[in-house]
């Protein structure tokens, strides 16, 4: 086969001549370490098609995935959060956010949207975990406070879906009152006989776990989220013992009956649909 066969040993093509593959065209699963084209990662629902793996995506690709044809109406979009405590650690909280907002194109942490799951209205509020970890401030309280009093006022079903490390630590206990305004917002919402529905992903953790996203009508989980309070090495740096394996997974929260069911990316939008049907007593679709 002498036509295989190389004439020249090497690669001679000139630096300036070689072609760099496009940023974002290649992604790598953090679980099986197999290189995974951007579009097949789109076409799959971020799920990697190796493993399974459900890779960490933000509110866009949610609300694609969730919303009719994408169409949805962004509430509350111009909520910012301030600095109050003029608080500093490597460096000062408003130039924090100024780096976030413009690193990520988001105004905060959280999302809200109202649009139509199969031809069902519901308002869907998403946190993002590229933006401060997702970390809960005042602005995530007040966007989850107002997409309840939208829903009450427009008499929709309500979607949350959390990722986040905890409170934000930059806003103490401005960061903490929001869990108990949260909760007090969906005792009204309940009171409305309107649906909650809480979707917990990979990580939901800290004063997120602490509140709304434990509080749905019915909550489900990512496979393989980490859901916890604490995370796994802190709690076995604190207690010095090993931990069960698969400790703080959706699979070992729901063995241990904080979750009502897991559901694979690919069958979300297809199971909260078929909820809903049922909580609102509609003709099954």
């Amino acid at each position: 086969m002498s036509w295989f066969k190389r004439n020249k040993a090497g690669i001679n093509t000139a630096t300036e001549n070689k072609k760099e593959a496009p940023d974002g065209m290649w992604n790598k699963c953090p679980s099986c370490k197999k290189p995974l084209l951007n579009l097949e990662q789109v076409e799959n629902d971020y799920v990697c098609q190796y493993c399974g793996y459900h890779l960490r995506i933000g509110s866009a690709a949610y609300f694609s995935i969730l919303f009719d044809n994408n169409e949805f109406t962004e509430l509350f979009a111009n909520l910012t959060a301030g600095d109050p405590l003029s608080f500093i650690d490597s460096k000062p909280y408003h130039e924090r956010l100024v780096e976030s907002q413009a690193k990520t194109g988001l105004k905060d942490a959280i999302r809200s949207g109202h649009g139509k799951i199969n031809g069902q209205d519901i308002v869907i509020a998403c946190m993002d975990f590229n933006f401060i970890g997702g970390s809960m401030g005042s602005v995530v309280g007040e966007k989850i406070a107002r997409s309840i009093d939208y829903c009450i006022a427009h008499k929709l079903p309500f979607m949350l879906i959390s990722k986040s490390g905890g409170a934000r630590m930059m806003e103490a206990a401005f960061s903490l009152m929001q869990m108990a305004k949260t909760s007090a917002k969906l005792a009204l919402l309940s009171q409305a006989k309107l649906p909650y529905i809480c979707l917990l992903t990979d990580p939901t953790t800290g004063g997120v776990t602490a509140s709304y996203a434990m509080l749905g009508d019915i909550n489900i989980a990512e496979p393989g989220a980490l859901i916890g309070f604490a995370g796994p090495r802190v709690i076995k740096e604190t207690i010095k013992k090993d931990l069960p394996k698969g400790f703080q997974t959706s699979e070992f929260v729901l063995e241990h009956g904080f979750l009502d069911f897991i559901t694979p990316r690919k069958e979300l939008k297809d199971n909260i649909n078929l909820y809903l049907d049922l909580i609102l007593n509609n003709p099954v679709r």
